[in-house]
């Protein structure tokens, strides 16, 4: 006769359920399935069914139920991209991203290897100033003054933040980072037009002869504004697989950049804020990618530097990473009760806000960052914005990286690639074990149904999670030791 165990000596409630599942016949099967998740940090659990089906025959060739499992539940991995909040999940978008890169750059993923002797430039494209800040300048290796008088260490916290809060022009701050995703869209157009001006060529004539192919990733400043880093590369009318013309230079794209980067501006109006024009800064760079190894700017560093900016937010600024909206009001303060009328949201008591501005845990400037970005975000000529909604992201709402459609691969294949590796593996463990292997002529069919039931782990389940999290760290550490630089899986 099977007794329950007696844990009420065990202080931890994560080892007490461990103990508790070591005990249950299925804890292979409970290791396994949170070994499979890489040490996800809030993986998704689901409850559902799924079955393969031979569509000709119909015969059942693969089938699953979550029940069957020793927790009655299904668990998966967040895909969460944002290193703050899942690093195993965000590694591997980080190097989906680098692969889908260095593609562009180099070739492979189906991208002829011939783009890497294309006119290929890193672009760095800024914010303009919205009034002095503290700042650590160099020359020639030694630290300048700030205009505050002081030589600011690396890590000193007063770097970005305004040398004169009350003149800092804090709307224009956050109305650009809300539009600077627009700002690139338009950038793009005007650098085709620019290029045509400085070729002497017509719009329709380059079109036919060259293409721009582009991806970039945005990265947060100190001073709270975002800027982008962009690899924009010439193609031939047929993309990556044909040359550029001989006119379409390195020194022609530079050249391009700099006027598009002068002329693209958008005009904003505004009762309450005026009329804004949302400009660049004037400080950008155009770098040529080398196509050899030998180069300062090579494709695997560029590959290397977008990919670890793919998985950041807006945490380099000194923001939280999590939204400040109530979520039982949708930060409208009020709730709809039984009889329609208006209450005021007993939660965030009216004010729309998941947690109280003046007690976040960041800085002054930021919190005026957010500040402003709530209060703009419900002004009605902005409210098409959101900014209430991206107010943790001091009002940018863009894509953190994208690319144009012939640049190169795409993340979905790339992860297609992946799920078709992990399916040969599986197929060939059954053939391993004498099961009998699929038929790759046969036409499958699968059905499911799936229900999402929470997210994170049991606490038993959690400590088995940190522990191959340590080994997989251990590995990565002892890799690197080894002199196997390249850390990025294909």
């Amino acid at each position: 006769m099977h007794h329950p165990l007696d844990l009420s000596h065990v202080i931890s409630p994560g080892l007490r359920d461990l103990v508790e599942l070591a005990n249950t016949h299925g804890f292979d099967r409970v290791t396994e399935q949170v070994r499979n998740l890489r040490g996800c940090t809030s993986p998704i659990n689901l409850q559902g069914w799924s079955t393969t089906a031979d569509r000709t025959t119909g015969e059942v060739i693969r089938s699953y139920r979550s029940e069957d499992e020793p927790s009655g539940r299904l668990l998966t991995t967040c895909g969460n991209r944002r290193a703050s909040r899942c690093p195993a999940c965000s590694r591997l978008y980080a190097a989906d991203t680098y692969h889908l890169i260095k593609a562009g750059l180099s070739g492979g993923k189906k991208v002829a290897e011939s783009v890497r002797h294309h006119p290929r430039a890193f672009v760095t494209l800024t914010a303009p100033s919205f009034g002095p800040v503290h700042n650590r300048e160099t020359d020639n290796g030694n630290t300048r003054r700030c205009r505050c008088g002081t030589r600011h260490t690396e890590n000193d916290p007063a770097l970005g933040t305004p040398l004169n809060p009350a003149t800092y022009d804090y709307t224009g701050a956050v109305l650009w980072n809300a539009h600077a995703g627009a700002l690139w869209a338009r950038f793009t157009t005007y650098l085709r037009r620019a290029l045509a001006e400085h070729l002497k060529k017509t719009q329709s004539t380059l079109n036919a002869a060259l293409r721009l192919s582009f991806a970039k990733v945005a990265e947060y400043q100190k001073r709270g504004l975002v800027h982008f880093h962009a690899v924009i590369r010439f193609d031939g009318p047929d993309g990556h697989s044909s040359r550029p013309p001989s006119w379409a230079t390195f020194k022609a794209l530079r050249v391009a950049v700099g006027m598009a980067v002068e002329r693209t501006r958008l005009t904003i109006e505004s009762d309450a804020v005026g009329e804004r024009h949302i400009t660049w800064g004037k400080r950008f760079k155009v770098d040529r990618i080398a196509a050899l190894a030998d180069g300062e700017l090579t494709d695997a560093k560029v590959a290397g530097y977008i990919a670890k900016y793919a998985t950041k937010n807006a945490e380099g600024a000194g923001t939280v990473d999590r939204t400040l909206v109530c979520r039982p009001c949708s930060g409208r303060g009020y709730v709809r009760g039984p009889d329609r009328f208006h209450g005021l949201c007993a939660d965030c008591e009216g004010t729309g806000q998941a947690e109280l501005l003046a007690s976040l845990p960041v800085q002054q400037h930021v919190r005026q960052m957010i500040r402003t970005a709530w209060a703009l975000g419900h002004l009605p000529e902005f409210a098409d914005l959101k900014l209430w909604k991206w107010a943790h992201m001091l009002g940018f709402r863009g894509h953190f990286s994208s690319k144009s459609r012939a640049y190169s691969t795409t993340l979905g294949a790339l992860r297609e690639v992946r799920r078709a590796w992990r399916l040969a593996q599986a197929e060939a463990a059954r053939v391993r074990a004498g099961l009998p292997g699929r038929n790759d002529a046969t036409t499958l069919v699968t059905d499911s149904s799936w229900a999402y039931l929470a997210s994170g782990y049991r606490p038993g389940e959690e400590l088995l999670a940190a522990q191959t999290r340590h080994e997989i760290e251990h590995q990565r550490r002892f890799r690197h030791e080894e002199g196997d630089l390249c850390l990025l899986p294909s």
